[in-house]
Order: structure tokens, then sequence, then C-alpha cells
């Protein structure tokens, strides 16, 4: 069975997305609080967080900054607010995905299920070698030398194409179907968000962004 964490501050939101969510085999553990949720999800197994961004205390950019400091595990942002800064602040901060309030069950399961499907990798051992990095299949995470970055499953799967098919210019359009395996209104510039995620941590191990991962003007992004 797997597990969801939900961090909102209405118990009325937490309650209906439980609701949705049980019947397909997902257990719930929900939680007001954004500090809260981060010692919880420190000490449980937790397969994917469903967090508010319009919360007191702790907002839930706040919330999930603080978690990508410790897990990659899929957070999946909720907001009242249809607002692309909204959606470009919460993909800087380490978020997967975003669903604006009030939404169709259906969407909210399918976004669910898709991130399940991409984080359920617990059989490969496959890793990926690409000069002085490797990129482990089964962690979601890359390493330079001795140095581990650690991904957000979108930057995961967007730098797994790249890297897998070097030289190749992929367009926007193409990294988006690959990092979001479902029908979704997703803008595309959102995948310029993720590159630039990326190149950042990269940057901070040492390892030359600029050089290896390049902008294909007019196009899209490559792997050189």
């Amino acid at each position: 069975m797997q597990t969801a964490l939900l961090v909102d501050d209405e118990k009325r939101m937490l309650n209906l997305i439980e609701l949705f969510l049980v019947p397909h085999g997902i257990q719930c553990i929900k939680e007001t609080n954004g500090r809260n949720a981060i010692d919880i999800l420190k000490k449980e197994t937790i397969h994917f967080v469903l967090l508010d961004v319009m919360m007191p205390e702790m907002d839930g950019w706040e919330v999930c900054k603080a978690i990508r400091e410790f897990s990659s595990v899929p957070i999946i942002m909720l907001t009242a607010r249809n607002d692309k800064t909204d959606l470009v602040k919460g993909l800087n901060n380490g978020a997967d995905d975003y669903i604006t309030k009030p939404f169709d069950d259906r969407e909210l399961v399918a976004r669910v299920n898709a991130v399940l499907r991409r984080s359920s990798n617990e059989n490969k051992k496959d890793i990926i070698r690409y000069e002085n990095f490797t990129l482990h299949l089964e962690t979601y995470c890359l390493n330079y030398f001795d140095q581990k970055v650690q991904l957000t499953l979108k930057e995961f799967f967007i730098i797994k194409a790249l890297i897998s098919r070097p030289n190749k210019s992929f367009t926007r359009e193409e990294l988006l179907s690959i990092a979001w395996e479902y029908e979704t209104e997703t803008d595309i510039r959102t995948v310029d968000s993720h590159i630039r995620n990326l190149r950042e941590k990269l940057k901070k191990t040492g390892f030359p962004a600029d050089v290896y991962l390049k902008t294909a003007w007019g196009i899209g992004y490559k792997w050189n």
C-alpha cells in the first residue's frame, strides 16, 4: 500500500482528498501544520506529498524547499490561485507537479498515479554513466565524482532523456511528454524552470553544466 502525506490547514480539504485517494489503495496521513509535516516525513515512509501552498506560519513553498534539503519524495502542490507565478515558484522550490483548486477528483487521481508509476522503480538497479558522473535509476540521484545531487522526479526524467541520447536536440514538447506522462495543460515553459534548476544543482558540484546541458536555440535542449 502506498502512503500519502496530505498537508493543508483546512481539515475539510484533507478529508476530501483522503476520500478521493483511499478507494485507490492509498493510505493517507493528514497534517495541518507544515513544520509537523516535515517531522513526519523524516520518521515515516511516505511515497508522495500533497502540499497546500497557502498555509499560516509556514507556507507550502517554504515546506517544499525544506523537504528538498533531505528528501526527493514526489511533491504535488495544491493552491486556490491560478497564477503562473505560483507555478514557477513551486517548481523552483522543488515541486514535481501543481494542481489548482477546485480540482477534478479524476485529475487528482491521474496525477497521483502518474507520480507513483514514476517513483515505483524499486526493482531497477540500472546506472547510467557519463564521464565522471553516474545517474542512479533506483534512487533518482546523480553523482559527480564524490558529490551527490538529489533530483526531483521531473529533473531526473529530463536529464535521463538528455544523456541517454547525447547530441539529440529535444523540443520542449518532447521533454514535457517525457516528464509528464498524462494529459495536462502544463505550460511547456515549465520545462525551462526544471532545466534552470538542473543547471544550478550541477554547478554547485563543480560540474560544467553550461558545457554539457545546452540550449538548442529555437528548438529546446540537448546534452552535448
